[in-house]
């Protein structure tokens, strides 16, 4: 069986952030069909949608009322299964978002399941009864804010919603439940999907007793409520992955389709998601470069600590940015945002990009009265505003950065003008280019793809490793000119690509300038 994904790169889009095609400000499928050569350019092997389902939006998608249906702001089955079609003429893979552990408030499975105490569906939601001074059932916080218990006055129970209340979490201790999502996951098979991202996979089970949380002994104030216990009893319990393994095997019955797990636990907490004999999902997403200080020493134990702890057979992924953290460039500025993005593109294993990155898209300018994102709203200066990772893609210098010919539903980055593929297509050492050249690479060279990685040294500020016998990296993870070192084994050594200068380079230079990253040829190197 092919493991296409082993060799693609993958491309995240914010779908209401790509292209608007009818001329509301929004972006929508019709718009992604129209910048799929912008995609397949750039050299990526498969795209993924965040969540284009039938949704009221009160978190942007990520509350469904319909799993099997297009929420009309991106359009209708019918635009979908052209944009299907399209994708996979150009060779290319189509990835859904599935959010599957909690639904819309609107979705009738909901509404029923809140009809009555009675009612067949009730059990498919989370419903408990009070404490006996009538306060929430336990201690569980939302990651949004506040309890994640609402009070239900008909039914005089409390349903839980580990987000917003709005996004009612499902039982999936339920059979029924279970039963119900692989169907979902049919119906998009069946289809001709790729296969899946699935949403915050680690909350599936939650402790079946609903004991109490542990307080947080680093917690201060000034942090997301979310911070003030430890998430104990209402995640990553060990029955999550008898759920994942019958996801798994729903997506097994279907020849060449991947699945992803979004999870966010420490290193030896996540290599559980791989499952006992890889059968859980095929890649849990690794956020280390996410919430990592951008120093050499840090990165390099970083890596080598991930690299250790994947169990045999488990292959490895990265990612620098994504809809819910802050851009790589907003985090590192643009020079740095060109070193990540050489070691995304280097080391062992599946990595994802996130519409923009390649163009170096920023930070935006917001007021706090324009801010939409729920999280931000409902904890002010608190929580991240994700408003700022999902702003438009700017794709020319014409009005609205092309991106739509009406104002656009979030803010533009200031520098838009000059930030946008159209212009940087231009330019033969852009950000663009970069990405492009850093792609190409990887598809020639087996050692990228497939070569064992073994780091040389992570002095500070430069990070050098090895890909295989013939691929060496060195990255200068600072804004300091640095005396360029290269290990003694390296010999007979060429510059097959500068991150700075995004070309190959005529000799090796004797300093390695701020921001500078090389790719290097060893001809006569040790594994």
């Amino acid at each position: 069986m092919s493991r296409w994904w082993r060799e693609a790169a993958l491309y995240q889009i914010y779908p209401r952030s790509f292209q608007d095609s009818d001329g509301d400000g929004i972006g929508d499928l019709e718009g992604i069909r129209r910048c799929l050569d912008h995609i397949a350019e750039l050299g990526v092997g498969a795209v993924w949608l965040s969540p284009i389902f039938r949704s009221p939006m009160a978190d942007f998608g990520y509350d469904v009322s319909d799993y099997r249906n297009i929420d009309p702001s991106f359009g209708d089955m019918a635009a979908f299964d052209r944009l299907l079609q399209e994708v996979h003429a150009r060779g290319l893979k189509l990835l859904l978002d599935f959010v599957p552990n909690h639904s819309s408030d609107q979705h009738p499975w909901f509404q029923e399941s809140r009809s009555s105490r009675k009612n067949p569906r009730r059990d498919w939601y989370i419903w408990r009864d009070p404490a006996p001074d009538g306060s929430p059932p336990n201690n569980w916080m939302s990651n949004f804010g506040g309890s994640a218990w609402a009070w239900d006055e008909p039914t005089g129970q409390y349903y839980y919603h580990a987000f917003l209340a709005e996004q009612p979490d499902l039982n999936w201790r339920n059979p029924e439940v279970r039963a119900a999502m692989h169907d979902v996951l049919r119906f998009w098979l069946d289809k001709g999907v790729d296969g899946f991202r699935v949403d915050v996979i680690w909350h599936l089970i939650k402790n079946a007793q609903f004991r109490d949380n542990p307080p947080n002994p680093a917690y201060v104030p000034g942090r997301p409520d979310i911070d003030r216990f430890l998430q104990v009893h209402s995640a990553d319990q060990p029955e999550v992955h008898d759920v994942i393994a019958e996801l798994r095997a729903v997506i097994e019955s279907y020849p060449d389709r991947l699945l992803i797990g979004e999870i966010y636990l420490p290193i030896e907490r996540l290599m559980a998601y791989y499952g006992h004999d890889n059968r859980g999902v095929h890649l849990p997403f690794n956020f280390q470069l996410i919430q990592c200080t951008w120093r050499a020493d840090v990165i390099g134990k970083l890596i080598d600590e991930y690299e250790a702890a994947l169990p045999e057979g488990g292959w490895p992924n990265w990612v620098l940015s994504n809809h819910d953290q802050p851009r790589i460039a907003a985090r590192v500025g643009e020079a740095q945002a060109r070193t990540a993005a050489m070691l995304l593109l280097t080391l062992r294993g599946t990595p994802t990009l996130y519409y923009g990155d390649e163009i170096g898209i920023d930070d935006i300018d917001m007021s706090e009265e324009t801010v939409l994102d729920p999280a931000a709203i409902n904890e002010p200066g608190v929580s991240f505003n994700r408003d700022r990772s999902r702003s438009p893609m700017q794709w020319t210098k014409q009005e609205f950065a092309g991106f739509s010919n009406v104002k656009t539903w979030l803010p533009l980055t200031d520098d838009w003008k000059q930030r946008n593929a159209a212009v940087q297509g231009e330019e033969p050492a852009s950000m663009l280019n970069l990405y492009r050249a850093l792609l190409r690479l990887r598809c020639v060279e087996g050692d990228l793809l497939a070569g064992a990685y073994r780091r040389i040294s992570s002095d500070n500020p430069v990070l050098i490793y090895q890909r295989g016998q013939t691929i060496g990296v060195v990255l200068n993870l600072s804004s300091e000119n640095v005396p360029l070192v290269l290990p003694p084994e390296w010999r007979n050594v060429s510059v097959l690509l500068s991150a700075r200068k995004v070309k190959p380079l005529p000799h090796i230079p004797t300093d390695l300038s701020g921001g500078e990253g090389l790719i290097l040829r060893i001809a006569d190197g040790a594994e």
